[in-house]
């Protein structure tokens, strides 16, 4: 039998195994940077106050600025889950794009419950997908002084914020990059992502929110559900080991590395927000799925994964059916790693999608000639 190489933790220092390759910030690296905005109003009317969103940028805006991409993260991620894709002759190429990687609202880099002052912890108020995207809409436009852009480009729930990107903003960007997505959060995943919150918050030692130390039960158990059962698939563990008893102190040393990766209450606010999202409910569709989705005026790519569990592929299959110029594919139709698919684990899934995005935003700038 096959068996599947994956690296284990030891080899990353992840943000979060959800998010896949997301690796710790090194000095060789572009730096954080961060723009105050002061209050940031929420689509519900309540504010963040003191709101400041954490980027990093690669490569260089040109004289023209026609050469922006935003990227944008998924669900406990943070700016380099996209790191495989960034960087000269890749898919996002320094050579050719400005590439700028955003943190969303309450993933501890950019204004979340574990950093405000203003409204900390459960104080903190709830957000949306869409709110997500009006800070970065702030960013680029009164920050950076950039109105259109190349791409908008997520995974998981980045791709829930390209998508609706295309739905607010359908004339900001000539593309759009939807890895494993969502257009609307189906029931299933509200199933897991709702036992991962009650695994935190059923743990005495979160405290409603106010702990000094780590809930480390729930957090364990919340690791568990997410990452290893929801983001993977029966397959990857079958050609992993071939002593199926092996996984448990396997398991043990990837959750053990992590209990400290991602705060306990940014994961509960951030997977609140990935419960309620639905295109239909922006605001001037009436909640009317179909019509939002037909708003969306920028070429599409949609890749999703084979035999995903955390983000079903019939929601972005049908999500897709309503995109006036869209293409979808599978990030490779005989992989096992499900949702994992896009998260740069593995070598052949990141030949996959480096060549398909590439070649899809060659098709875009027609191979560089509309940035010039």
């Amino acid at each position: 039998m096959r068996r599947l190489v994956v690296p284990t933790l030891s080899g990353f220092v992840l943000s979060v195994l959800v998010a896949g390759g997301a690796g710790a910030h090194r000095a060789d690296q572009p730096p954080h940077q961060r723009h105050a905005m002061g209050d940031l109003k929420l689509e519900s009317g309540e504010v963040i106050r003191d709101f400041a969103i954490s980027y990093v940028t690669h490569g260089t805006l040109n004289a023209k600025r026609s050469n922006a991409i935003l990227m944008v993260t998924a669900l406990t991620g943070n700016h380099h889950r996209l790191d495989f894709m960034i960087g000269s002759g890749k898919a996002l190429d320094t050579d050719r794009y400005f590439v700028v990687c955003t943190d969303a609202i309450g993933n501890g880099l950019t204004t979340s419950p574990s950093t405000s002052t203003a409204q900390p912890r459960m104080r903190f108020p709830r957000y949306t997908i869409r709110d997500m995207v009006r800070s970065q809409h702030r960013l680029l436009t009164e920050h950076l002084k950039i109105d259109h852009v190349v791409a908008v480009v997520g995974p998981s729930m980045g791709g829930m914020q390209a998508l609706q990107w295309g739905v607010s903003h359908p004339k900001f960007m000539d593309s759009l990059v939807a890895l494993v997505p969502l257009a609307r959060t189906p029931a299933w995943s509200i199933v897991v992502t709702d036992a991962t919150r009650q695994a935190i918050m059923l743990d005495p030692a979160w405290r409603g929110g106010d702990y000094a130390t780590p809930p480390e039960k729930g957090i364990r158990l919340w690791r568990q559900v997410l990452a290893f059962l929801s983001a993977r698939t029966p397959e990857w563990y079958r050609n992993q080991f071939a002593q199926p008893g092996e996984v448990l102190p396997w398991l043990e040393t990837q959750i053990g590395q992590t209990i400290r990766a991602f705060d306990a209450n940014d994961y509960i606010y951030q997977s609140w927000a990935y419960d309620a999202h639905d295109v239909g409910t922006t605001p001037g569709v009436g909640g009317d799925y179909a019509r939002a989705l037909r708003a969306i005026e920028a070429k599409t790519l949609v890749m999703v994964g084979t035999k995903d569990l955390l983000n079903p592929e019939f929601e972005p299959l049908e999500a897709a059916r309503h995109i006036r110029d869209v293409r979808v594919t599978a990030i490779r139709p005989d992989s096992v790693t499900g949702h994992y698919a896009a998260g740069g684990f593995v070598p052949a899934d990141v030949e996959v999608i480096n060549t398909e995005v590439g070649q899809f935003l060659d098709v875009v700038t027609e191979r560089g000639a509309r940035l010039k």
